[in-house]
């Protein structure tokens, strides 16, 4: 058995959507009763074999951590013991040929095709051929999912709420928007897709959350970050100031002699804890702001202050 990414055309890296879509193709393609590849009884079985490994999550991971063979056998010496077992069904396979005995198959107008699958995943199959295992109904092809974008105020996003969506079916929705919902955060609402084309449940809705541009508040993860405008005085002489957060104002301390672009960080006033996120600060930029007029007292002291008292903030920068 070939490595079963290379088998369906993938890289290691391939997401489960690319795993199942490279499948179909495949299975679509080889299919005995309907190609005419060379071998295509094989090459399905093969594509059949590499699908049951890489389509299932758990075995997925056994096999890339190097716990299972890409036969799906055990690899790990604890488990030796059942070796001569796997060892005896993997001849007794060869000898027999592939097994597609699991599933009927239905093409519509073609009278008396029958033929063959090794029961991997009966839901792709279904779709794609008509599979019908004995004993079971064939389940009804879902409908497609739809995707939209939501976007939502900032302060919608830290408090929660409900948000108004239109699907790309025309229906109107209300979401439901968790406390602190990250930004590109997906909501499935299931059942409201697209309908099923042959009476199966309808798909679900995909909605991607995107935080609003904010007049004052910048994102940065769970933080916010805010240019907070100060007056000269404020600077030297040190202030309390009111400064804006999500939550309303705040009280903040400005120290003695700050300089414009010091930060000040106010703990927990940035968006609150989402999933493994802790809750986010509020990181206030200052800027000093001068006097929108001119000012004949405020010139005079500076000229006399780079007169008498000279200094180089741009010291050292080369």
């Amino acid at each position: 058995m070939r490595d079963p990414y290379e088998v369906l055309g993938l890289a290691k890296t391939a997401s489960a959507a690319e795993i199942k879509s490279a499948y179909r193709r495949l299975a679509k393609k080889f299919h005995p009763d309907q190609s005419k590849e060379p071998r295509a009884k094989d090459k399905f079985a093969e594509i059949n074999s590499a699908y049951e490994i890489v389509g299932d999550e758990k075995k997925r991971g056994q096999f890339d951590r190097g716990e299972i063979d890409a036969e799906g056998k055990p690899r790990h010496p604890g488990f030796e013991g059942f070796e001569g077992f796997g060892a005896r069904r993997g001849r007794a396979r060869q000898s027999a040929g592939p097994d597609f005995s699991h599933f009927s198959f239905d093409f519509g107008d073609s009278e008396g095709a029958g033929g063959a699958a090794t029961g991997i995943d009966p839901d792709i199959l279904s779709e794609l051929f008509g599979v019908r295992s004995p004993g079971r109904t064939t389940r009804q092809q879902r409908g497609e999912d739809v995707s939209v974008v939501a976007t939502v105020p900032l302060a919608l996003a830290a408090a929660g709420g409900s948000a108004r969506v239109t699907l790309p079916t025309g229906k109107t929705l209300d979401v439901a928007i968790p406390v602190g919902v990250e930004d590109g955060k997906q909501i499935r609402l299931r059942g409201q897709g697209q309908p099923s084309p042959r009476g199966g449940p309808a798909g679900d809705a995909l909605i991607t959350i995107h935080y609003a541009p904010h007049p004052l508040f910048k994102v940065e993860g769970r933080d916010l970050r805010l240019d907070l405008p100060i007056t000269l005085y404020d600077a030297v002489l040190g202030a309390k100031v009111r400064a804006p957060t999500l939550n309303g104002e705040v009280e903040i301390t400005i120290p003695q002699g700050a300089s414009s672009g010091r930060v000040l960080r106010l703990r927990g006033k940035g968006l609150p804890a989402a999933a493994e996120s802790a809750q986010g600060d509020l990181l206030a930029t200052l800027r000093i702001v001068l006097p929108s007029e001119p000012d004949a007292d405020l010139e005079a002291l500076m000229r006399g202050w780079r007169d008498k008292k000279p200094y180089n903030p741009r010291a050292g920068m080369g």
